[in-house]
């Protein structure tokens, strides 16, 4: 009889916001969008894991990254939908093989490549759809984890993911970089803002602009 080979296993892709929440493990670095490649390369230098999936919003930022990264000596390569589809199968192989350390790409590849179970999702920018960031999160392994780069900007992405997945994303500061805050919150401390859930302060901010409106509009 033939010898049979086991084909590899496609890693589990789980849709259901609570299962992702639950099951992956999250932290997220608050900055500025001028300081997201310098602590990008800060992460992939200092992480354990070899390999690492890096997902840009668009094609001009994955090019642009991956230019960044290789003038750094960090084994880089950007595939999009301008890439083909030849050149994004084969960059996904050998990311497979272990020939590139990190794969950067934008959601609608990812969605369309055949990748090992991923070990280490970094999220350069947030997605505008939630459903894109919770198929970022399905695709990382057990024993992974995905980090996410908050701009100011990005902090209503970051408010409709987290009650998508009715979850917060657990905030960490970098060290060598101060988190930013909008201009109109407070000052906080991290410590601070893990006691009150980012998604409670906007409740709370909507509901004051509400009454704000009803007051006005009584006098």
């Amino acid at each position: 009889m033939p010898e049979t080979t086991q084909e590899q296993e496609s890693p589990k892709v789980y849709n259901d916001p609570i299962s992702v929440a639950k099951r992956t493990t999250q932290k997220l670095h608050l900055c500025s969008q001028g300081d997201k490649s310098t602590m990008l390369e800060q992460i992939i230098r200092s992480s354990n894991k070899p390999q690492a999936i890096v997902v840009t919003k668009t094609k001009r930022t994955a090019d642009t990254l991956a230019t960044y990264l290789q003038t750094r000596d960090i084994n880089a390569v950007a595939i999009h939908s301008n890439s083909g589809k030849k050149v994004c199968e084969a960059g996904a192989k050998a990311f497979n093989e272990g020939e590139i350390d990190i794969l950067i790409t934008t959601d609608m590849i990812l969605q369309s490549l055949e990748l090992i179970p991923i070990t280490n999702m970094l999220s350069f920018d947030l997605p505008i759809e939630p459903e894109h960031y919770l198929y970022r999160m399905g695709c990382v392994s057990e024993e992974g984890e995905a980090i996410a780069l908050v701009s100011d900007e990005e902090e209503t992405l970051l408010f409709h993911i987290e009650r998508t997945m009715r979850d917060e994303i657990a905030q960490e500061e970098l060290e060598g970089f101060v988190p930013t805050v909008s201009d109109d919150k407070p000052q906080q401390t991290v410590k601070s803002q893990k006691k009150k859930p980012r998604h409670k302060k906007q409740k709370s901010k909507n509901k004051e602009k509400k009454e704000s409106s009803s007051e006005d509009t009584q006098s």
